[in-house]
């Protein structure tokens, strides 16, 4: 009886939607693509160095071991990364100790930018 009700429901709530249809204003009036603007939206990182190419390279591929091996921060320390990234490393590698998969690869593809400000 209950799922027989509920049928009944869903259906005149179906019905009510079909009949006010006429009155919806087509998306198309609604969103004009022509006055669209290109604007660059703002990361949550608030990156304010943009984020070049990776490259990997010997050196690199050393600095990802050191990260992924040995500490997590060394390979940024390697790579010529700022304090506070090298730092934030390797206090998130103390604490959470999966996190040095992602200083491994941080360090491999030599990343200068990143989340939080640049530092993870």
């Amino acid at each position: 009886m209950k799922k027989t009700l509920l049928t009944l429901m869903l259906l005149s709530s179906l019905m009510v939607g079909v009949s006010q249809a006429e009155e919806i204003t087509p998306i198309s009036d609604i969103v004009k693509m022509d006055n669209v603007q290109n604007t660059q939206l703002e990361t949550p990182s608030s990156n304010p160095e943009p984020c070049s190419p990776h490259h990997v390279t010997g050196r690199t591929v050393l600095a990802g071991a050191a990260s992924f091996f040995v500490w997590p921060g060394i390979g940024q320390a390697i790579n010529d990364n700022k304090g506070s990234k090298v730092a934030t490393h390797a206090v998130l590698g103390a604490l959470f100790p999966p996190f040095r998969f992602w200083s491994a690869y941080d360090a491999t593809v030599d990343r200068k930018c990143g989340y939080w400000k640049g530092r993870i």
